[in-house]
């Protein structure tokens, strides 16, 4: 290994030295000064990894992780700079996805001796510590500070497939038979993922097998006297919520989830304007409009800069131009894993690292929320390849690798957005057999009552691809499609009390996260948005009647040309 994660290099030197290193019980804090040894001006990086005690066959864990990093200013020769942290013990615990020491799955902090160490890279130690654990935690039963309800296994039983994991018992012993080509017959679908991929397909799909009887329907096209704008700054859960959905018709909650594209629409019995998202993610590009701005950095050299403050700094730039333009959503930042160097989206994502990926995400995302802008955080899960990704790509993982690879950057970006609101964009692929638009265990279970989200989903790109179905998508957490109500898995046929209560909470959703965007919190400031809003929902009815136009025209000739024939 020539270049280590976390290798770089600069044109002085440093040192750096840890001191004052305590357990706090449920933390530990130490400082860590760094002096510029050299002979000219320059930045380093802290970089803070931990090292876990590893029980052979016991749960899995890598042997060094990154944990926390700090950029210094700008150092002159002889200058030194001082960083206080705190970590906390959770932050290093392993997940238990195979129940080895819970009963269904979470995350352990298991006993033993843990050395906290900072370093050049990966592999090169500047100086460490270590505490003790004294018997396991099980976050299970405890459940973390950071999360809302105590994570347990979601995904385990459909996502593992017919796959050999590496392990690092007896010294990688399985390492041969998990690094083999798998043979052929591991390709094939086996009948019940054939049967479950199935069911969720326009052709297959019966949206009445997912009614309940039980539920009632809600109100709707109530005069309750309320607009969208009564309800900027209250809390998600203020029962004056209620009050305004009850206004809302079926008709209108069809057209709020169905037409996503680039917009949400104007709902005229809540007095909802219509707004306008954008593309990211290094800058506004919206080449739907034709509106463009600064092309930014890539997240990827943004993320080895290792510089919180810039990524933030580079969210309130791009924000400010957004904000300029009268669009305050912005399809951005993206955060998924680097698997590959030909992954065609690696321009997109800022690393291979989740603490890494982040921490800038986080950084990045504040910084748009501070113009009022609300940032889509994608692909939300696991989008690891550009080939094929939207065409029912089914990946596998062990829950362990999801929750503590996968899902890692887009937890610590929620958890670390301070200011206003944002939202998700889900992704194309499959986990196991579940498309990740309709995968309630990842929008609902996790996203949303695990890590506290709140605020509206929406698909990537609604191409109608065979399993994009609106039905089923709003039924499990995904709020909004990205598309323009075109396509046969947009229709909805079906308006029973299940769904209209789905579509209820997507719509609450969608218009939770405008209400508190620049839309409406800086809405005097911003000139000419109705008329940009107005200008792009004409254009989508002018191109839609356009269509039908040219279809009856091409119509009328192959009926005159056939009476000719005859």
């Amino acid at each position: 290994m020539l270049y280590p994660f976390g290798y770089g290099l600069s044109y002085t030197t440093f040192e750096q030295t840890m001191e004052n290193f305590t357990d706090n019980g449920d933390t530990v804090s130490f400082d860590v000064t760094v002096t510029n040894t050299g002979t000219v001006a320059g930045k380093d990086v802290v970089e803070v990894y931990y090292t876990p005690p590893y029980t052979n066959g016991g749960i899995e864990k890598a042997s060094v992780n990154l944990i926390s990093f700090e950029k210094t200013d700008t150092l002159e020769a002889g200058a030194s700079q001082t960083f206080s942290f705190e970590i906390a013990k959770e932050d290093m615990a392993s997940y238990d996805s195979n129940c080895l020491k819970t009963e269904n799955g979470s995350y352990v902090l298991e006993a033993g001796e843990y050395t906290v160490s900072i370093r050049s890279d990966s592999h090169t130690v500047l100086d460490e510590a270590s505490f003790t654990v004294d018997a396991d935690i099980d976050y299970s039963v405890t459940g973390r500070s950071s999360d809302d309800t105590a994570a347990v296994n979601q995904f385990q039983d459909y996502s593992t497939g017919n796959v050999t994991y590496l392990s690092r018992a007896d010294g990688f012993a399985n390492y041969d038979e998990a690094t083999a080509a798998p043979d052929e017959s591991e390709y094939l679908m086996d009948d019940e993922t054939r049967e479950e991929v199935s069911a969720h397909s326009v052709a297959y799909y019966d949206s009445t097998l997912y009614d309940d009887d039980s539920d009632e329907m809600p109100t709707t096209g109530a005069d309750n006297g309320l607009t969208l704008a009564d309800m900027m700054g209250l809390d998600y859960d203020d029962p004056q919520w209620d009050s305004l959905l009850d206004q809302l018709t079926v008709d209108d909650m069809i057209n709020m989830v169905n037409l996503g594209g680039f917009q949400t629409v104007a709902v005229d019995s809540i007095g909802k304007v219509g707004t306008l998202d954008s593309d990211g993610t290094s800058g506004l590009n919206d080449w739907y409009i034709g509106v463009y701005g600064t092309a930014y950095s890539t997240e990827l050299l943004i993320a080895q800069t290792w510089n919180k403050d810039l990524a933030y700094r580079i969210g309130v730039a791009e924000g400010a131009e957004y904000a300029d333009c009268g669009i305050y959503g912005t399809y951005s930042p993206a955060m998924n894993t680097h698997r590959s160097a030909f992954c065609g989206r690696n321009f997109e994502y800022y690393s291979e690292d989740g603490t890494l990926a982040g921490y800038m995400a986080a950084n990045t995302v504040n910084g748009l929320a501070s113009q009022g802008v609300y940032a889509y955080i994608k692909h939300f899960v696991m989008n690891d390849q550009e080939t094929n990704r939207c065409s029912m790509l089914l990946t596998y993982s062990d829950e362990q690798a999801i929750r503590e690879i996968y899902l890692k950057p887009f937890e610590i970006c929620v958890k670390n957005c301070e200011t206003g609101t944002y939202a998700v964009m889900s992704s194309f692929n499959f986990i196991g057999y579940k498309w990740c638009g309709a995968n309630s265990d990842l929008l609902n279970d996790v996203l949303r009552d695990e890590w506290g989200f709140r605020g509206m989903v929406l698909t990537d790109w609604n191409g109608s691809y065979g399993y994009q179905n609106t039905d089923d998508a709003v039924r499990n957490g995904n709020d909004a499609m990205l598309g323009f109500f075109s396509y046969e898995s947009n229709q909805i046929t079906n308006t029973s009390a299940s769904l209209v209560t789905a579509m209820r909470q997507a719509c609450k959703n969608i218009c939770y996260t405008v209400v508190n965007s620049g839309n409406y919190t800086l809405a005097e400031e911003t000139s000419g948005l109705d008329n940009m809003t107005s200008l792009f929902l004409t254009i989508d009815v002018i191109i839609a009647v356009a269509l039908v136009l040219v279809e009856a025209i091409v119509l009328i000739r192959w009926r005159k040309k056939s009476k000719a024939a005859d």
